[in-house]
């Protein structure tokens, strides 16, 4: 039987909603909730009504007639106007709510957010700038200014029932208020090619002075390998393993002063030239087995130091 609960547990897992992480989301739930009792009952009066009268009603005997049923206004009535209300106070509910997540609050944290294939990044207006990780105080209302350097994606946090089209050319926006410390998942949910599934980042929401003191952290400051670590982890990890595993690029494990290491049309040895060369122009000389025009550029995308680091952190992955 331990499997069976097992099975049930796992099921239940992924089948409900995370926990709420703001008001709004609270709200969402009420209104999904009653969407679901109403339609329950709905269906049951429904349904258990049609059986009841065709076993009340079904033909006995060859020579049983089907009586004469007059209407009754009053009930008609009422099955005309329960509905109306209910639909009413549907639209009424899910107005509200649409119009409580939509009203940006003036005193918000702003954040810009790209998404591109396949990762997102984050900066502040004090110049900050973060990948796969967005860090946010507990109780301040937070907006997203979101722009794509690419196709289009979607932005969804489902611990705060919020979700937004990313589209390239132009902003669009989105707001939450976190009430908790703690880690919240952020997913696309628009398909956007192979590693569209793994295009991942974190919402870290934190105590004030906790992000009063991570928003003046400078990330230069740390050894360049733990750097381009860090980049590795916002910007790369997607299609890059370092473990050696296949993606939608090849690992970094090893790769670091491969000689001969085959490409289109030949071979090369693997040193810092190569690796720029493949961050800034990722089509010039592509790794045997994998398609051109996957890998974006990263020219611009990336400061020199950055590139810089990135490199010392693949020639650790021995």
């Amino acid at each position: 039987m331990k499997w069976l609960f097992a099975t049930l547990n796992q099921a239940q897992a992924s089948n409900f909603m995370p926990p709420a992480g703001t008001d709004i989301a609270r709200q969402f739930d009420n209104l999904y909730s009653f969407l679901l009792i109403t339609s329950f009952i709905g269906c049951v009066i429904l349904i258990g009504g049609m059986i009841f009268f065709a076993l009340k009603y079904k033909r006995k005997t060859a020579n049983d007639k089907t009586p004469y049923i007059s209407h009754s206004t009053a009930l008609e009535f009422l099955w005309s106007f329960i509905p109306l209300v209910l639909f009413l106070v549907m639209f009424g509910w899910g107005w509200y709510v649409y119009h409580q997540m939509r009203q940006m609050p003036e005193n918000a944290l702003e954040v810009h957010v790209t998404g591109y294939k396949w990762a997102w990044d984050f900066e502040y207006k004090s110049g900050k700038t973060t990948s796969g990780e967005m860090v946010v105080p507990v109780g301040q209302p937070v907006k997203l200014i979101m722009g794509s350097r690419d196709v289009l994606h979607s932005f969804f946090i489902p611990s705060m029932r919020i979700k937004q089209d990313v589209v390239p050319g132009m902003y669009t926006a989105l707001w939450f208020n976190a009430e908790k410390v703690g880690d919240y998942q952020v997913f696309c949910t628009e398909y956007c090619g192979d590693m569209h599934s793994r295009m991942l980042a974190k919402v870290r929401v934190v105590p004030q002075a906790e992000y009063e003191t991570w928003i003046l952290e400078n990330d230069a400051n740390l050894p360049m390998t733990e750097r381009g670590q860090k980049i590795w982890a916002g910007k790369c990890m997607a299609c890059h393993s370092i473990d050696g595993k296949k993606g939608a690029g090849p690992t970094w494990k090893g790769l670091w002063g491969a000689k001969g290491h085959p490409i289109e049309g030949g071979t090369v040895d693997v040193d810092e030239n190569y690796l720029r060369q493949s961050i800034m122009e990722p089509n010039a000389q592509i790794s045997t087995g994998f398609p051109k025009g996957v890998m974006p550029t990263f020219q611009g995308a990336l400061k020199e130091d950055e590139v810089t680091a990135l490199i010392e952190f693949i020639k650790t992955l021995q």
